[in-house]
């Protein structure tokens, strides 16, 4: 019978870090293999951890735990805390900043992307020891309190999660004691189902300080042995363990049958109490837990014969295991299940005891069960607890790993009780089937694979896993699968892109060289689009733009529609045909018009995928592209002008033209001196000047010229720009199309002059009639460029890259879009590699790269969502801050100190100079040094309350009052100085005039 979904909760995220488990592979892997990760502490290492001697010394101290590694370790820069608040900062809520962004990055959501999903956040963690060590260090002042508490309570561990990632949902945390986080999960599915939220993150941690053994009590649930067996005839406790994980939570009918793979289904859930229905506060109750999990399986709406598998909370005490064991029987056994048919896993004896994570910890492991359809063996089980009630039990202790017997689907139940009394029980099921799969894409496509990171080392990290990742998997996944998923992820400043058509081509992209990689993206600049003119098309050339965007052959057909039937023909067939003739396309009457159709074709495929040019400019043919990508020229007025415009040339006297490597005035003196017949055509560059006229004349040039200066004839059979096109520039003035102008939507930057004309400008209607005739002054077009946006990055779009050598001669870095891999030997010098995506893609990369705002979502194959690894977190050690060493604090600056503080200070002490005092209240508030007077104080972990004691030790070592809300704008040690100037000024002028009154 088909089940009600409409509440059911799609696990849709899950990441984890355990004891010996970096990850929940490690995690499964242990668990298939039997192995404890729990483990025996050396005295160096119970010392390490602040043990004390004392305790560590005690024949009854058992020093056993499962610590986990680098807990200590925190990526504060990522998150913008400073080194000072991370070191005050509570291992567990630092741990659980980076599960939360691995969960919701496992879960296909950008936090940068904007999607509009309310996320909710519900975590659960242990009481801080670490703010018990710091306070006992001693190494708090007074008005460091309130910061402690902000940064260890468990009261803000949710609501600072969700401020940091910018998650509009409630934000909730919850203490049940070992309880609390299946509790956190049970209302996450609450308020999904209430409409709350979108979206839940729940959260759970337990790496309390230090991470040791423990000290057993009489009567207490700690192990004596140092060993947990649930449910064995030898447990006699539990140990303790540390660990953080997450999942993330969707409404099931919303990302049902969609890209994303889902981990597993919650069903239903039950959350009670005991109540006094026990022999003490810390006691369990069966009858509390009977009818936890009796409402948990109505919730769920399931047969309790449907459940293969339970996920015990299975502490390993003698008399705890009994009652859960008898609790579970009851229910299960009085509504129907078989006996022996639910194994009964629990996860403590593996890890040791989370405390407030365990329950999460449960459901994780439940569901990586249903998911790889394989029960575990009970490790450290050897003889049952004979106080088990097994008789007639649904129950059954599985022994030896093995494939899942029981039902269809796959169905687990989850336990987990809390210290006093609150019960909660959950029904979950296996991942369904995933949907069919898209059409698989051609085989040998190239595919653009990309990644970013916060700094250059995280993606160094991040390049070297994800090709370990991609060499190392079972089944590889498809490239198209790969590109999209990580498209889906956030996009962060620091950025890198491989281009490949198999997985082993990514992974050797991927381990080139780091100097291969792309800078930076933290300062985006704009994009300066180029359009080259006629010499450099070539057969084919439409084939790698049309292979890499998708909206490129669209906006071509449009271009196309535009031109006479005969000549659309003929331009299709030139533009997609490698083998159509060369010496044919190279007739001007066709060569113009294919290189406008595939230029213009290939720029609004750029402008589709979100790319905003801060200008267009084109050289010569090219100008009329950029005029009609800039919205001066309607595509069907250009079409009909290009088309006009080169047959008139066509029909002008064979000419030729040549260029020199010197600038004009050079080129000019030449043709002065031998008196060749020759005109300035083209001035590209500062050294790159090109001459027209008629072919023997140009040949006597070259002659007369020899060595003095690098020349070199350009394969062109007119004269362009010089008296002997002067027929077409005349007949161009008569031709409508060359009139029909209209206000520009982009700047763009005419040929004539090198003027910019901004948005809105309407041009002179003659304007490329007279262009046609005089010089292309591209130098002064890109001086324009320059002047206007230094920070411009060119982007050559067409089949060529010349004209990206001009705009780096400029001083502008060039990307051209069709030149980013080296021509392939056999090919002609002004082809492409082949007729592949390869240098669209890697061209597209770059410029990603390089921070542009382009969707690269567009480019990629249908595909899904596939497992792939998470951010790198890495970050340094963080320990308890030492007590800091007593000492007066030094007086303030003398007033002339500031005043002469422009004039060189080399004599005076570093100590005493007024800079000195503000990088050292900005070391003492947040931690840095050797920061760069230009430094952001908010971008390295400052905050409102930072920046209040900020301005109380600026006016205490200045001497003067520094308003907070002047701070506010003066965020920079520079700009903060000038303040202090400005203030100390301000105070002198005051007290004189004060004097004088």
């Amino acid at each position: 019978m088909n089940r009600d979904r409409s509440l059911d909760i799609a696990v849709t995220g899950m990441t984890g870090r355990f004891p010996g488990a970096a990850d929940l592979a490690q995690l499964w892997q242990a668990l298939r293999d039997g192995r404890v990760l729990t483990r025996r502490l050396s005295r160096e290492e119970l010392a390490a951890r602040g043990v004390p001697a004392s305790l560590a010394n005690d024949p009854a101290y058992v020093p056993v735990h499962g610590p986990l590694d680098d807990a200590d370790r925190f990526d504060h820069e990522f998150f913008g805390v400073s080194p000072r608040e991370a070191g005050l900062t509570d291992p567990q809520h630092r741990l659980l900043l980076e599960c939360a962004w691995a969960a919701l990055e496992d879960a296909g959501h950008s936090v940068t992307a904007g999607d509009g999903l309310r996320t909710a956040v519900y975590a659960a963690a242990s009481g801080s020891g670490h703010l018990r060590a710091l306070l006992a260090s001693g190494s708090l002042a007074p008005p460091e309190f309130e910061e402690a508490l902000l940064v260890n309570e468990r009261d803000f561990l949710a609501t600072r999660i969700a401020y940091k990632l910018g998650l509009t949902g409630p934000a909730l945390t919850v203490l049940t004691a070992c309880s609390s986080s299946l509790v956190a999960a049970h209302l996450a599915v609450q308020a999904l189902n209430n409409g709350e939220c979108d979206q839940a993150l729940v959260l759970a941690a337990s790496a309390n300080a230090p991470q040791a053994g423990h000290l057993p009590m009489a009567g207490g649930v700690m192990s004596l042995s140092g060993h947990c067996r649930p449910f064995d005839a030898s447990a006699d406790g539990t140990l303790g363990g540390s660990g953080a994980l997450g999942v993330v939570l969707r409404r099931y009918e919303d990302v049902a049958g969609g890209p994303l793979p889902l981990h597993g289904v919650l069903l239903g859930s039950a959350v009670n109490n005991d109540g006094t229905a026990k022999a003490g506060f810390l006691a369990p109750s069966a009858a509390g837990q009977e009818q936890a999990i009796r409402a948990a399986l109505a919730a769920a709406d399931v047969d309790a014969a449907s459940v293969g598998y339970l996920e015990s909370h299975g502490t390993g005490t003698r008399v705890g295991d009994p009652i859960e064991w008898s609790a579970a029987s009851a229910v299960y056994r009085s509504l129907g299940a078989a006996p022996g048919s639910i194994p009964v896993g629990a996860l403590k004896a593996t890890i040791g005891h989370l405390d407030a994570a365990a329950g999460l910890a449960g459901l994780v492991k439940a569901l990586l069960v249903l998911r790889h359809g394989y029960v575990p063996a009970l490790p450290g089980l050897s003889r049952a607890n004979p106080l088990l009630e097994r008789e007639d039990s649904p129950l059954s202790l599985p022994t030896e790993a093995g494939p899942w017997r029981g039902p269809q689907p796959r169905r687990a139940a989850v336990s987990s009780f809390g210290v006093g009394g609150t019960n909660v029980h959950m029904l979950v099921e296996q991942p369904p089937e995933p949907a069919a799969a898209p059409p698989a894409p051609p085989t040998g496509r190239e595919r653009l694979v990309v990644l970013s990171a916060k700094d250059p080392r995280a993606l160094a990290r991040m390049r070297e896993r994800l090709a370990a990742h991609l060499e190392d998997a079972e089944a590889a996944p498809s490239l198209a699968d790969v590109g999209r998923t990580l498209t889906r992820r956030a996009e962060l400043p620091y950025r890198s892109s491989a281009v490949g058509a198999s997985v082993a081509e990514v992974v050797a992209a991927l381990r080139a060289p780091a100097e291969a990689t792309p800078a930076t993206a933290a300062h985006p600049a704009p994009a300066l689009l180029l359009f080259p003119g006629q010499g450099t098309q070539f057969p084919g050339m439409a084939a790698p733009f049309a292979a890499a965007l998708p909206t490129f052959a669209d906006a071509l057909d449009a271009c196309l529609a535009a031109f006479s039937p005969g000549l659309a023909r003929e331009v299709d067939e030139a533009l997609h045909d490698a083998s159509f003739p060369a010496e044919r396309l190279a007739r001007t009457a066709l060569a113009q018009p294919a290189l406008f159709a595939v230029e213009y074709a290939a720029g609004t495929a750029l402008l589709a995928l979100g790319l905003v040019p801060c200008a267009l400019l084109g050289h010569s043919l090219g100008e009329i592209t950029a005029a009609t990508l800039a919205g001066a020229l309607a595509l069907d007025t250009a079409a009909r002008l290009v088309a006009r415009r080169a047959q008139l040339m066509q029909d002008c006297a064979p000419g030729a033209m040549v260029s020199l490597a010197c600038g004009e005035a050079e080129a000019r003196a030449l043709l002065a001196e031998t008196g060749a017949e020759l005109g300035v055509a083209a001035v590209n560059a500062a050294t790159s000047t090109v001459l027209a006229g008629p072919p023997e004349a140009v040949a006597a040039f070259r002659e007369q010229v020899g060595d003095r200066y690098a020349a070199k004839v350009l394969r062109s059979s007119r004269a362009f720009h010089s008296p002997l096109i002067e027929p077409a520039a005349d007949a161009l003035r008569g031709t409508p199309a060359a009139a029909e102008v209209r206000p520009a939507v982009l700047p763009w930057i005419e040929n004539t002059e090198g003027q910019l004309l901004p948005e809105g400008s309407l041009t002179d209607p003659g304007h490329f009639a007279r262009a046609a005739r005089r010089p292309v002054r591209f130098a002064d077009a890109l001086a324009t460029a320059r002047a206007k946006f230094p920070d411009a990055v060119a982007v050559e779009v067409g089949p060529g890259r010349v004209l990206s050598g001009f705009a780096e001669a400029a001083g502008l870095p060039a990307i051209p879009l069709l030149g980013s891999s080296p021509p392939a030997p056999a090919a002609p010098a002004h082809a492409p590699a082949a007729s592949t995506a390869r240098p669209v893609l890697l061209a597209i990369g770059r410029l990603w790269c390089s921070g542009l705002p382009l969707d690269l979502s567009p480019l990629q194959a249908p595909g899904r969502s596939v497992p792939l690894p998470t951010y790198p977190f890495h970050g340094p050690r963080h320990p308890v801050p030492a007590a800091p060493t007593p000492g007066p604090p030094p007086g303030p600056p003398a007033r002339a100190a500031v005043a002469d503080a422009a004039e060189p200070v080399a004599d005076t002490p570093v100590a005493d100079t007024p800079v000195a005092i503000l990088r050292a209240l900005w070391a003492e508030q947040l931690g840095v040094t050797d920061v760069p007077d230009t430094a952001d104080f908010f971008q390295l972990g400052g905050d409102s309350l930072t920046v209040a004691r900020l301005a109380r030790g600026m006016s205490r070592r200045f001497g003067v009052d520094v308003p907070v809300g002047e701070l506010l704008r003066a965020r920079s040690i520079g700009l903060q100085y000038a303040l202090v100037e400005r203030l100390i000024a301000q105070q002198i002028l005051d007290e004189a005039g004060e004097e004088l009154g």
